[in-house]
């Protein structure tokens, strides 16, 4: 790395004493920082974690920075660090730390500040850190002089990893980062706080042995897995019921990969998406029929539950979840508040102790249900995913990438479309992680997040799909990934329209607005005119080939796809403009 040898690493991990940015630096480092999502700022600070071995990603823009870190969390289990300079620099990281806080991912916000006895003078880009943050971050704090430096480092991992996980704001005065006198390091703090769950609990054994009766007892139980499950850990407990005990399992969007897809037992992702063409969409009567409905790691929120329609009123629901203020908050539930993966290991032996010949007994009636809901939607689905049509047709498209996509490829998508088509047509199976936005659901997450993805697990090929809307809030981004050697593909649906807003303002008013539409661009040229690898694909026969290319390319690869702006996705309230 520039400017850093071995030797000044060891020298730096040695010393009784420090400058504060030093000792900001160690600090990060004992807690098991890598990388830093950053562009220089706070100056001092960034230049001491480079001495001690922590690399600094350099983005273009602090909200990129802040996505790529979210997506490094979801990735390594380990607690990532964004840093932004104070005032407008720091503005920018609203939107991404709004996202980890509605979807639970933790990360450490280092921000620079100015000197304090500068406050209340209107200094150079002063702005209230406080009110800023405090509609998106679990903790806000300032460090208040050099002899706590440590213990607030550590306070904004305990308050990032614990609990519910999310973003947590440290701001860094200047006249603290800028001294350059050397203090004693409080070498009594030894602990790493930097992964995430920080600390396990499981719910209460006497309302473990009733979620077990009622599951055990029930005629259609079913499980609803949320993105919890694969925060926590959980995915082989899961895996274990499911399979042991013969319950079906649905997931949500933020909750795919915590299943294998080609399980008979699983009923796969649902929610407002079971339209036409959708993959769900013939098991809706099964998911509709429950009679014990067990929810883990789920916040029941509009999407997910197509705005609390799709789930049964009169079914008895039971909710595993960190959060005790999730549980019960849009269905009275029984109450497993815990960690999911410790209380669904709990809970699979609470079963195993009923008598579950009902469930073994109805196994073969359940899997020919799913079986044949899933022939039902191939055989809906065949002619767009077959169809040699130019535009090309999404469907077309995803069936030829699910058979290219590796067992263990991380799969990411942006959000609005490109999160229905992702959760729709690419399987979970084998490893396969798939990252998606699905918090706020902002536009522009996909290539930053692909970005933290590959940087947390740089021995796994990573996919990201966006559209060409949100595309064009990260294209900048690109040269990112060349400077840093990020070698992930995307994939650019180019059908020159904000495709979600367009579609669903025709399918409301038989109009849109004159924003949604854009005019052409070759994703493919800005690509190479940032010296990344662009492979523009104009028809359905030049796809399987430029996916070829693509995967066996070492370096970034923009993949523009010329897609049909009247491909309709599998939502409901816009299967009429087909006839359109």
């Amino acid at each position: 790395m520039a400017n850093q040898t071995a030797n000044q690493t060891e020298t730096m991990t040695n010393v009784e004493t420090a400058t504060n940015a030093e000792r900001i630096a160690l600090a990060l480092k004992r807690n098991g920082v890598k990388y830093l999502f950053g562009q220089s700022n706070p100056p001092t600070v960034t230049l001491a974690c480079m001495d001690v071995g922590i690399r600094q990603i350099g983005y273009r823009q602090e909200n990129a920075g802040s996505y790529m870190a979210q997506a490094y969390a979801m990735c390594s289990g380990t607690v990532p660090v964004v840093t932004a300079q104070n005032g407008p620099a720091a503005t920018l990281l609203v939107p991404g730390l709004a996202e980890c806080l509605k979807a639970s991912h933790p990360v450490v916000a280092l921000v620079d500040e100015i000197q304090r006895n500068h406050e209340e003078r209107n200094a150079f880009q002063e702005i209230d850190h406080f009110q800023l943050f405090s509609g998106v971050a679990k903790w806000v704090k300032k460090i208040p002089t050099e002899d706590r430096i440590e213990d607030y480092v550590d306070m904004a991992f305990k308050a990032a990893a614990s609990g519910r996980p999310g973003p947590a704001v440290l701001l860094c005065p200047k006249d603290i980062t800028l001294d350059t006198k050397k203090y004693p390091i409080r070498k009594v703090r030894k602990a790493n706080l930097g992964y995430y769950p920080l600390d396990r609990t499981t719910a209460d054994p006497e309302k473990m042995k009733e979620a077990a009766k009622l599951l055990a007892n029930a005629e259609c139980p079913i499980i609803y897995a949320g993105g919890g499950v694969i925060s926590s850990g959980a995915i082989e407990e899961l895996r274990q019921i499911q399979e042991e005990c013969a319950v079906p399992v649905a997931t949500t969007t933020m909750g795919k990969g915590s299943v294998d897809e080609e399980h008979p037992l699983t009923i796969g992702p649902i929610g407002y998406y079971m339209g036409k063409r959708g993959a769900t969409k013939f098991l809706k009567p099964m998911v509709q029929r429950a009679d014990v409905v067990l929810l883990v790691g789920n916040r029941t929120n509009q999407n997910g539950t197509d705005s609390w329609t799709l789930l049964p009123e009169d079914a008895t629901y039971i909710h595993i979840d960190v959060d005790p203020m999730e549980i019960g908050r849009n269905y009275e539930s029984l109450r497993l508040v815990g960690d999911a993966k410790l209380t669904l290991a709990a809970l699979k032996e609470a079963l195993i102790h009923h008598n579950l010949h009902h469930r073994i007994q109805n196994r073969a009636l359940i899997e020919a249900e799913i079986a044949k809901a899933r022939a039902a939607h191939l055989e809906e689905a065949d002619s767009a995913k077959t169809s040699d049509q130019s535009p090309i047709r999404m469907e077309r498209f995803l069936t030829e990438l699910d058979e290219q996509l590796a067992e263990d490829h991380i799969i990411v998508a942006d959000a609005s479309l490109s999160s229905v088509w992702l959760a729709n047509y690419i399987k979970a199976k084998g490893t396969r992680k798939f990252v998606f936005p699905r918090g706020i659901a902002g536009l522009g997450w996909g290539l930053p997040m692909a970005m933290g993805a590959k940087i947390a697990k740089p021995e796994k090929k990573v996919f990201c799909l966006a559209g060409d809307g949100g595309f064009a809030h990260v294209w900048s981004e690109l040269e990112t990934c060349k400077r840093e050697e990020i070698n992930v593909v995307i994939a650019v649906i180019n059908n020159e329209i904000l495709a979600y807003q367009k579609l669903a303002e025709q399918s409301k008013w038989g109009r849109s607005t004159n924003a949604c539409d854009l005019t052409a661009v070759d994703h493919a040229k800005i690509a190479e005119a940032c010296g990344v690898k662009g492979i523009r694909v104009e028809s359905p026969n030049e796809i399987k080939g430029a996916l070829k290319e693509a995967f066996a390319t070492e370096g970034p690869v923009v993949i523009d796809l010329l897609v049909d702006p009247n491909c309709i996705p599998p939502l409901p309230p816009m299967t009429s403009l087909e006839s359109v």
